[in-house]
């Protein structure tokens, strides 16, 4: 199969050209602003399936709404009817499409010119009125809040919200080349005459950027946001992708003493916190217990032994551990429990615990197993 993807550099284009080339479609007909306008004709006789993602959205002069969107569209298919080429064709349009404005009304005039075409020939036309699209190379401070938001925020510039009760509906990058590679398929999501992109999100300026503050002070904390929640899982990948490249890494807490260390990694407001500990060799850690906090250690470098006690027996229960055989102990409530390094070296622990540590209630009592 050969598909003709207009607009290929561009936000959307990028990240489907990708998705395709995934997927081993091997044929793909890349076509730009910077493309040999001649390859067209011949990128239009061989195509079996279209992708219409070129547009004009913040132009010089308003005039060239309707000449970037409706004029290149009608030269599309123009060139599709000269080679009677019928494929099926995909464009992407705009909500604004319903509105009174000149990148609405040329949007509404590609679309008018799609339906016509399609009764004309018989085509397939699938029209997506895609609301905001977010997600990984989307340029900013360009027509995306989003992008503008992110990449300011990640890289200490100042952004600009005049009003943060305005009410956003967004789409996530990769639901909608998922929905694509469906159409694709022939299995697309139609709603009337128009497709549209499952699964959508609304949220305000000032939310949006609230969350994205949050992303930027959780490298400070060592926090993640919710991932249970979609959007914020979302945003959160999308904020990454626009951290300087000279900032991915960030520095965390070591609590060093004679001992070894104990360093916090991740804290979740749901999952409760995952933290590394280092023993020294004959280093005992511990010889505490808990009511209701629980833990995970996962021995990934040396070797040692767990010990726990029952706080009211005195039976003593041994689990010998090593970095060799990668095991999981849990640490039940109200069994005092310690880490012993039996090595010659340094012990490394994940230990994963389930609420955040709260000073004010550890919920932690010292007891020798």
């Amino acid at each position: 199969m050969k598909i003709l993807v207009t607009g290929a550099k561009g936000f959307i284009g990028k990240n489907l050209v990708a998705e395709l080339r995934n997927q081993n479609y091997t044929y793909i007909l890349e076509y730009g602003k910077d493309t040999d306008p001649n390859l067209l004709d011949e990128y239009c006789r061989e195509a079996n399936f279209v992708f219409h993602l070129a547009g004009v959205n913040r132009p010089k002069d308003q005039s060239e709404y309707m000449d970037g969107n409706y004029g290149f569209t009608s030269i599309l298919l123009n060139t599709l009817r000269k080679h009677q080429n019928t494929c099926p064709i995909m464009v992407s349009s705009s909500i604004q499409a319903g509105l009174d404005n000149p990148y609405g009304i040329s949007k509404k005039a590609s679309e008018d010119l799609l339906f016509n075409y399609g009764k004309e020939t018989g085509a397939k036309v699938l029209i997506y009125r895609l609301p905001n699209v977010f997600g990984k190379w989307c340029r900013p401070n360009y027509n995306s809040a989003i992008a503008t938001f992110c990449h300011n925020i990640a890289h200490n510039l100042t952004i600009t919200v005049n009003d943060p009760s305005v009410k956003m509906n967004l789409v996530y990058i990769d639901d909608v080349i998922e929905e694509l590679t469906r159409a694709l398929n022939g299995n697309q999501t139609t709603v009337g005459e128009f497709c549209e992109v499952p699964v959508a999100y609304q949220s305000t300026l000032g939310e949006i950027v609230d969350l994205i503050y949050s992303f930027k002070k959780s490298r400070k904390d060592r926090s993640i946001p919710n991932m249970a929640d979609s959007f914020s899982k979302k945003l959160y990948s999308t904020y990454l992708s626009y951290l300087p490249e000279e900032q991915f890494s960030y520095e965390l807490k070591m609590n060093i003493d004679n001992r070894g260390s104990f360093t916090e990694f991740i804290k979740t407001p749901d999952r409760g916190q995952v933290s590394v500990n280092i023993s020294k060799p004959g280093i005992t850690k511990g010889n505490h217990w808990h009511h209701t906090k629980n833990e995970k250690f996962l021995v990934v470098s040396g070797t040692g032994v767990i010990r726990f006690r029952k706080i009211d027996t005195e039976e003593v229960i041994e689990y010998f551990v090593s970095g060799e055989k990668l095991e999981v102990v849990d640490i039940p409530t109200g069994y005092t429990h310690n880490i012993e390094n039996l090595g010659n070296t340094d012990m490394v622990t994940i230990m994963w615990a389930n609420e955040q540590f709260d000073p004010e209630r550890p919920d932690t009592f010292y007891l020798e197993v």
